[in-house]
C-alpha cells in the first residue's frame, strides 16, 4: 500500500507548482509528482538567461508563489526556495505511468513500480514532453533538434529556427544576439503574421530582421532537409539555402494516449484538441483535473492562478471565480439580460459553430482578445467599404447583409451561430457589404490578431470557417437561385489544397474529373503546341477551372499551374454534375464559360500554323509578367517601351500628386522584349505588405487599391514584406514653390520630386518630420485616375488588371 494523500499533483510546472504550494498554505495532504530530478521542467528548458513574460499585463495573479518578469534563473531561483520554506511536499524522479479508480480511490502507478493513493488527482503535465517532428525528407537528420538549452553554445553556423511562436521567436533572438557569435540565423513562419506569438516578441523579432541579425522569411515552409542545406517553398517557387543546424519549435501535442488511458475524454477526434472540462477543471473522469497547458491555457500566469483554483474547488469553495471574471463581467455588461459571464461564455461557444470544440478556459482567453456588442433591429454593424479587418460571431438574433448597393431593401440573411466579415480578415479589403442586425442581435467581434491567433490554435475553428468561406464562393460563383441548402453535399466533400508555385493542378491530355475554384494566389493556363506550351490565360483568385472535362466528359483541353504559392478547392466532378443537373439555370451558366473557354482553344488551334515565333515571345512575356508580380496583382503598371521617349513625366505627376515623393521609379525594374515593369505597387491580391502592420494602417480602397493611411507609424515592416520592392520609407518634404514661382523665378527645385539635397536642407531650416512608409495609391481620392498614366505623352504608360492583360486573345491582335 502506498501512501494517501488527498489530492495527487502530477506535473511540476508552473500550474503544478502553484497547486502543490496552495494545498501546502491550506494544510491539505498532498503530493507533487514530478518525472525528473527538477522542478518546472518547462522553465527550465528554457534557454538561459531567456527573458520570461509576466502576461496578460491586467491580470491578477492569484498564487502562493511569485512571479513577475525576469530571468528564467530568477524565476526558477524563487520558486525553489518557496517551495521548500512552504514545505510542498514533492518527490522527484517520479514518473507517474498510469491511474486508475474513481474519486475518492484513485491509484497512481509510477515507473519504479511504487504506488500513491488519493482521494483527487490534478493532471498538470503539459504538452512539452510531445514535441511535433518534421515529417519531411531529411527530417530525422542529426542536424535538427527540438530544443535549444544555451544559444551561446554555437559560433559560426547558418541556424534556421522552424516555428512561428513565442519559442521559435526567442531562439532566434538568442541565437542572433551576440554578432561576435557569427550565426546566421533565419526564422521560417509558414504564414504571413505571427499570429501565435505575444506582440512585445514580434515586435522584437522585427527589430531584429530591421537591424539585419535575423532573416525573416514569412510564407516559407521547409520542403526537405539535407546535410548541409534547406530546401524551402516560398511563395515564388522553391529555394535552397545553407543549414548547419534546424532548431524546430513547431509546438506540441497533448500525451492523448497516456489520458485517455485515465478515463478522460477529449473534445474531438483532432490531434491538438484538448480535454473536456468543467469550469471547476474537473475531466469527464470524476476526482481527476486538468490545469495549465494540457488544458489549452498555456500563459504562466494563467497557469499558476488555475493551481490555486483548483485547490479552493477539491477544498469546497465553489463560489471562487477565475482571476479574470471582473475583466469579463466589465465587458458583458453592456449585453441584455444580466447573465452572468459562465453564462455569456456558455452561449458564445454553443451557440457560435466556430467556437463549440473550445473548453471554458480557452473560451475566456478568446474574450479577453474580443469585443462583444449587442444592436436593435436595423442597427448598421458596419457599411460598405468601411475599413475592418475584424470578423463576427452571432451569437443570438440575426443580421442581414445588402447586397444591391442601389436599393438597400435586396438582402441576404446569416443566421445565429455563423460569422461575416472573414473576407476583411483574409484579404484586408474594405467592406464588401452592408450589414445590419435584422432584429436584436449579439454579436461577438474578434480583432485580426484573435481571430488569427484562433485559426492557428484550434483546427475546428479553423475548419469551420473553411467551410463558412468555400460555402459563399460557391454561392457567390454560381449564384443565381442557389441555397446553402442546394450545396450543402458539395461543400461537404470540398477539399482545400495548397499549391506551390509552378505545380500543375490539371494537366493537358488527363482523364480526370474534378473540378476548382482560386481560393488564394492565381493560375496560368498552357496549351501544348509542338512540344512549347502556349500560355492561354491568367485565372485570378475568385475563379474556377474544369467544368469542361466534368460537363462534357472529354480529356483535359489544357493545362493550369499556379502563377504563385496558391490555394484551390477541390470539388468531386460527379456532385459538380449531380448539382447542374439539379439546377439547370447553374448549368446554362456553366456552358456558356466553358463555351467561351472552347473558342480560346479553337483560335488556338486554327492559328497555330500561322502564329510562329509570335506563340513564343507571347507566352515568353506573359511567363516574365507572372514572375514580376502579375501572378498576384490586381492593378500594374506596365510601360511600353517602344512608345516610351524617357522623359519622365510619369514620375513628376507621381511626385506632384503625393505631397511632393514619387511613388515610383521608371528606371527600376525588369524588362522583356518591350514590356518595362517598373519599381511601382502591383496592389496584391492578398497584400504581403498588410502582414504585421502594428496599427494596422494598410488597407484596401473600394476599387481594390493598397492603400496606407495616416495612422502609420514608421516601422518598416511593409517594406520589408514586400517582395517587390516598391516601398519606401522616407519623409514628408516641405512644401515647394509653386509652379509658376519656379518659371518665372527659378524659385523652388521644380516640377517632380525635389533632389535630396533640396529636402535636406529644407528640412533643416523647418524641422525634420518622421520617416513613414509611402507607396502607389493608384491616385486614389484624385479625379481622372492614376497621375502617372495621364501624364504620359505617347501613351506608353498603361495601368492593367492581370486577367484582361494576359489572355491569348492579344495574340488575336497581332496576327490580323
Amino acid at each position: 500500500m502506498g501512501d494517501r494523500v488527498r489530492v495527487a499533483i502530477v506535473g511540476s510546472g508552473p500550474a503544478g507548482l502553484s497547486a502543490a504550494a496552495h494545498a501546502a498554505e491550506r494544510g491539505m495532504s498532498h503530493v507533487l509528482l514530478e518525472k525528473t530530478d527538477h522542478l518546472s521542467d518547462t522553465i527550465y528548458k528554457y534557454q538561459k538567461g531567456k527573458h520570461v513574460m509576466a502576461t496578460p499585463s491586467n491580470l491578477v495573479l492569484r498564487s502562493d508563489l511569485d512571479f513577475d518578469a525576469g530571468k528564467r534563473e530568477v524565476i526558477l531561483d524563487t520558486w525553489d526556495r518557496q517551495v521548500a520554506d512552504g514545505q510542498v511536499a514533492v518527490r522527484t524522479n517520479a514518473d507517474v505511468t498510469g491511474i486508475a479508480g474513481q474519486a475518492g480511490a484513485f491509484t497512481l502507478t509510477l515507473q519504479d513500480g511504487s504506488t500513491v493513493e488519493a482521494e483527487a488527482v490534478v493532471l498538470a503535465i503539459g504538452t512539452q514532453g510531445n514535441p511535433n517532428l518534421l515529417r519531411l525528407p531529411g527530417g530525422d537528420l542529426p542536424h535538427v533538434q527540438y530544443q535549444l538549452d544555451d544559444p551561446t553554445e554555437y559560433v559560426d553556423e547558418h541556424i534556421t529556427v522552424i516555428g512561428s511562436g513565442d519559442a521559435g521567436i526567442e531562439n532566434a533572438l538568442g541565437l542572433a544576439a551576440d554578432e561576435a557569435q557569427g550565426n546566421v540565423v533565419t526564422i521560417l513562419n509558414r504564414r504571413a503574421d505571427f499570429a501565435r506569438a505575444k506582440g512585445a516578441n514580434v515586435k522584437l523579432l522585427e527589430e531584429g530582421e530591421a537591424d539585419g541579425r535575423i532573416s525573416v522569411r514569412r510564407e516559407t515552409s521547409p520542403l526537405e532537409v539535407r546535410v548541409g542545406e534547406l530546401v524551402l517553398e516560398t511563395r515564388d517557387g522553391q529555394e535552397t539555402i545553407r543549414c548547419d543546424r534546424i532548431i524546430a519549435r513547431t509546438g506540441s501535442q497533448p500525451p492523448r494516449a497516456f489520458v485517455e488511458g485515465c478515463g478522460v475524454e477529449f473534445a474531438s477526434e483532432d490531434r491538438t484538441a484538448f480535454p473536456k472540462l468543467t469550469p471547476s477543471f474537473e475531466t469527464t473522469q470524476p476526482g481527476i483535473h486538468v490545469i495549465g497547458a494540457l488544458a489549452g491555457y498555456p500563459l504562466i500566469k494563467h497557469c499558476m492562478n488555475q493551481g490555486y483554483d483548483v485547490i479552493e474547488f477539491l477544498d469546497g469553495n465553489t463560489d471562487l471565480k477565475p482571476a479574470d471574471e471582473p475583466i469579463l463581467a466589465e465587458k458583458f455588461a453592456a449585453l441584455p439580460g444580466g447573465r452572468s459571464v459562465d453564462d455569456w461564455l456558455e452561449a458564445f461557444r454553443s451557440q457560435v459553430v466556430i467556437l463549440q470544440e473550445l473548453s471554458p478556459l480557452q473560451m475566456r482567453e478568446l474574450m479577453l482578445d474580443s469585443r462583444v456588442h449587442a444592436y436593435d433591429r436595423g442597427d448598421v454593424i458596419f457599411t460598405r467599404n468601411e475599413p475592418g479587418s475584424s470578423m463576427f460571431a452571432i451569437a443570438e438574433g440575426s443580421v442581414l447583409v445588402e447586397v444591391n448597393p442601389e436599393d438597400s431593401s435586396v438582402t441576404v440573411p446569416i443566421e445565429t451561430g455563423s460569422i461575416f466579415g472573414e473576407v476583411g480578415l483574409i484579404s484586408g479589403r474594405k467592406r464588401g457589404s452592408t450589414i445590419r442586425a435584422a432584429e436584436p442581435t449579439v454579436v461577438v467581434e474578434f480583432s485580426r490578431l484573435a481571430a488569427l491567433k484562433l485559426l492557428a490554435t484550434a483546427p475546428s475553428a479553423n475548419r469551420a470557417v473553411n467551410r463558412i468561406s468555400i460555402e459563399r464562393q460557391v454561392l457567390q460563383i454560381f449564384g443565381a437561385g442557389l441555397t446553402p441548402t442546394d450545396i450543402a453535399e458539395l461543400v461537404e466533400a470540398a477539399e482545400v489544397v495548397s499549391v506551390p508555385a509552378g505545380e500543375v493542378v490539371v494537366e493537358e491530355g488527363a482523364d480526370d474529373k474534378d473540378i476548382y475554384i482560386v481560393r488564394v494566389g492565381s493560375m496560368v493556363v498552357e496549351k501544348d503546341l509542338g512540344g512549347k506550351p502556349v500560355f492561354l490565360s491568367y485565372l485570378p483568385a475568385g475563379s474556377y477551372f474544369g467544368e469542361m472535362a466534368v460537363i462534357d466528359g472529354s480529356k483535359r483541353s489544357a493545362s493550369v499551374r499556379a502563377a504563385i504559392k496558391s490555394e484551390v478547392i477541390r470539388f468531386p466532378g460527379e456532385m459538380f454534375n449531380a448539382l447542374l443537373d439539379a439546377k439547370p439555370d447553374i448549368r446554362t451558366r456553366a456552358l456558356k464559360d466553358m463555351a467561351a473557354r472552347r473558342e480560346i482553344n479553337d483560335f488556338v488551334e486554327s492559328r497555330k500554323a500561322s502564329f510562329g515565333g509570335a506563340v513564343d515571345m507571347y507566352s515568353q512575356t506573359a511567363q516574365f509578367l507572372v514572375e514580376n508580380g502579375l501572378g498576384e496583382a490586381t492593378d500594374v503598371l506596365l510601360i511600353d517601351e517602344k512608345l516610351c521617349v524617357g522623359c519622365d513625366n510619369c514620375e513628376k505627376a507621381c511626385a506632384d500628386s503625393h505631397d511632393g515623393l514619387s511613388r515610383l521609379d521608371r528606371e527600376a525594374g525588369r524588362t522583356y522584349a518591350h514590356l518595362h515593369v517598373p519599381t511601382s505597387c502591383r496592389h496584391c491580391e492578398h497584400p504581403h505588405c498588410m502582414a504585421d502592420c502594428p496599427p494596422n494602417a494598410i488597407k484596401r480602397g473600394p476599387d481594390g487599391e493598397v492603400v496606407i493611411d495616416e495612422t502609420c507609424i514608421g516601422c518598416g515592416n511593409c517594406q520589408r514584406n514586400c517582395p517587390y520592392g516598391v516601398i519606401r520609407m522616407d519623409a514628408k518634404p516641405p512644401p515647394k514653390p509653386g509652379l509658376l514661382s519656379w518659371l518665372l523665378f527659378g524659385a523652388g527645385p521644380g516640377p517632380g520630386e525635389a533632389s535630396y539635397a533640396w529636402r535636406t536642407r529644407k528640412a533643416a531650416e523647418v524641422g525634420e518630420t518622421a520617416k513613414l512608409a509611402i507607396k502607389c495609391d493608384m491616385c486614389s481620392g484624385i479625379e481622372g485616375g492614376p497621375a502617372c498614366v495621364r501624364a504620359c505623352p505617347t501613351g506608353a504608360a498603361i495601368r492593367v488588371s492581370p486577367e484582361r492583360f494576359l489572355t491569348v486573345a492579344r495574340l488575336e491582335e497581332g496576327a490580323d
